[in-house]
């Protein structure tokens, strides 16, 4: 990132918090974890996914912006035995959110952030065998969110950051857990 910076030829950034619009995408990294009744499989019950996400907010000054995105989760999935009898569950996860965020420039280019809103969490569970009485389908519920985070200014307009977004809890306590962390690249205009 520091070549990066240098390779763009000494612009004064002065952060690139610019009062406007601002678009990102970024890779989301979420726990996924099974907790199922007499489970006897030696199989890991958690996994880590790594999925995606796009947002998009307003600047109104270096310090306070209004930010809204949606975060895909991914799919995971658990073969699941009692004994000699199996089965099988899986979960895809995702989730809408949208919050106020407040950043402190610390220089020129590297600021802390937080964000605090709600999430709109949709978690689809569906089950064979003997999981099949966890397969409840589409559950949603709205919670809070709230999110700790870096950012590095490479110029005016690109930006790196580093967050770890908490979405709240879902409807259903199989597949994704609540929090997750994400690397974006952010655009202002």
């Amino acid at each position: 990132m520091i070549a990066s910076a240098t390779a763009l030829g000494g612009v004064s950034v002065a952060h690139a918090a610019e009062v406007g619009p601002y678009v990102g995408v970024g890779v989301v990294a979420s726990e996924h974890k099974y907790n199922l009744a007499n489970d006897t499989s030696s199989g890991d019950r958690t996994s880590d996914e790594w999925s995606g996400k796009v947002y998009g907010g307003y600047q109104f000054d270096k310090t306070f912006a209004l930010e809204g995105g949606y975060t895909d989760f991914g799919k995971s999935g658990y073969n699941y035995s009692v004994g000699t009898a199996n089965g099988h569950i899986d979960s895809k996860s995702h989730s809408f959110y949208v919050a106020g965020k407040a950043s402190m420039p610390v220089n020129d280019q590297f600021s802390l952030n937080g964000k605090l809103g709600l999430a709109y969490n949709k978690n689809t569970v569906n089950g064979s065998g003997l999981a099949s009485s966890y397969a409840v389908g589409d559950k949603d519920r709205t919670g809070l969110y709230a999110s700790v985070g870096a950012e590095y200014a490479i110029n005016q307009k690109v930006s790196l950051s580093l967050d770890y977004e908490h979405y709240g809890k879902n409807d259903i306590e199989q597949g994704r857990k609540k929090g997750a962390f994400s690397l974006g690249a952010r655009y202002n205009f």
